[in-house]
């Protein structure tokens, strides 16, 4: 029996271990929230003099500036709460747009401003209770637990805690119960109060349902335009190439043809060279015309699919490309399998062009209904979306599938192109 009897005491020593370092955990968060709590019930304090100057319209225009530390305080526990519960909290806050005037009007009308201040006052007064209460517990177990040892010493009448002992039964039982009342609370209490606050942070300062809408399509809006312009941009170059190239090659043709017939009567000599330089140009036309298809829509993708297309973009590179394209990622659709097959061509051709890097690694994957490709490269970095046309062009084409283009490119540590595509299920 001694066996069992230490293996259940060694085990109940690391239940309350544990129940130790999670209440101790739970109080340290609880008090690392007065960071912003503090602030925020400085803010909560102020804000009814905020909300009653801003009824005025004289303060309208200022009511830009004096939002912005609320602003500034949300965003840091939506970073901190995000980073907790293991998701991003997203910012509803619109880009500014018109007069002073007009944004602090937009200001007073719009939820995430009055969803905010909620979140002050709640988090300002509920953190500051939760981190007394966290800090008072542990002492107080300890006062609880100790006073049939000194409660005849205190003055008649004084409270013991929440208490008053003036006699040895209730200093023989009350102690006790107080003390166990407290390791509750302590045990199951801080560490829901700790849950709790970044589960409210995430409740009040996310986007609303019809906030996220509004975004959805003004965010669709700008794409469609985005890919409206891309398609009118890839129709007129498609007219040139034909225009230019093309035609004026099927034209020069039909003149030698027509030379040829007249000449063939008086010298089939120079009639036959005439036939065999149309019969040049009608190849060379022919060649242009892959081209111009090939832009459109590259025939490898129907020859060999995505993955079979994309390795071979790393023949006649400069330098070694590590491909790493999944089998599953044959199966998406055509638009959407020739704008990943572009992204990687463009990424690759910047990288051999422009970045000096000495290797590079390409990852296509399919995640449920998304494609994902990854871009990296070990060279100079500071490659940057706004600028240069193959990387803007990247961003349009993708944008136009209401796709995710991100990239990271610091200055001497190389560049990540991360494209996020949706392929449907």
């Amino acid at each position: 029996m001694r066996p069992v009897t230490q293996c259940s005491t060694v085990i109940r020593e690391a239940e309350l271990r544990q129940v130790l370092k999670r209440s101790g955990e739970a109080t340290v968060f609880l008090v690392g929230n007065l960071r912003t709590a503090l602030p925020a019930l400085a803010g909560a304090i102020l804000l009814p003099l905020a909300a009653f100057l801003s009824l005025l319209l004289v303060s309208l225009p200022w009511l830009p500036e004096a939002v912005r530390p609320m602003r500034a305080l949300a965003n840091t526990e939506r970073i901190r709460s995000g980073r907790i519960l293991g998701r991003e909290i997203p910012v509803p806050y619109p880009p500014p747009r018109g007069t002073s005037f007009e944004q602090g009007v937009r200001l007073m009308r719009s939820p995430s401003t009055w969803r905010d201040a909620a979140w002050m006052a709640g988090h300002g007064f509920g953190g500051l209770v939760a981190a007394i209460l966290a800090v008072s517990l542990w002492p107080s177990i300890v006062v609880a637990l100790s006073m049939p040892l000194w409660w005849w010493a205190a003055p008649e009448g004084a409270p013991a805690a929440i208490i008053t002992v003036d006699s040895w039964p209730k200093a023989l039982t009350m102690p006790f119960v107080q003390a166990g009342l407290n390791g509750a609370v302590l045990w199951w209490g801080v560490p829901a109060l700790a849950r709790f606050q970044p589960r409210f942070a995430e409740m009040l300062l996310r986007p609303t349902r019809r906030t996220s809408l509004t975004e959805r399509v003004e965010r669709l809006s700008a794409t469609r335009a985005e890919a409206l312009e891309a398609h009118g941009a890839e129709l007129r170059r498609i007219e040139r190439d034909l225009h230019d190239g093309t035609q004026a090659q099927l034209v020069s043709v039909a003149l030698r043809l027509g030379l040829a017939d007249r000449r063939f009567d008086a010298d089939p000599a120079a009639a036959r060279a005439l036939f065999l330089d149309a019969r040049d140009g009608i190849e060379e036309a022919l060649v242009q015309l892959r081209t111009v298809i090939r832009a459109i829509y590259p025939p490898i993708l129907s020859d060999r699919g995505l993955p079979g297309a994309l390795r071979t973009l790393t023949a006649g590179l400069p330098i070694p490309v590590e491909m790493d394209v999944a089998d599953d990622a044959r199966d998406v659709p055509a638009a959407v399998e020739a704008a990943a097959y572009f992204v990687v061509a463009e990424a690759l051709t910047n990288i051999a062009k422009h970045s000096g890097a000495t290797r590079a690694e390409v990852s296509v994957r399919r995640a449920e209904a998304r494609l994902r490709i990854r871009v990296r490269d070990d060279g100079k970095g500071g490659a940057d979306l706004t600028r240069g046309s193959g990387l803007a062009g990247i961003g349009r084409r993708v944008a136009a599938l209401d796709g995710v283009t991100e990239i990271d490119s610091p200055d001497g540590e190389g560049t990540t192109l991360d494209v996020d595509l949706p392929c449907g299920s």
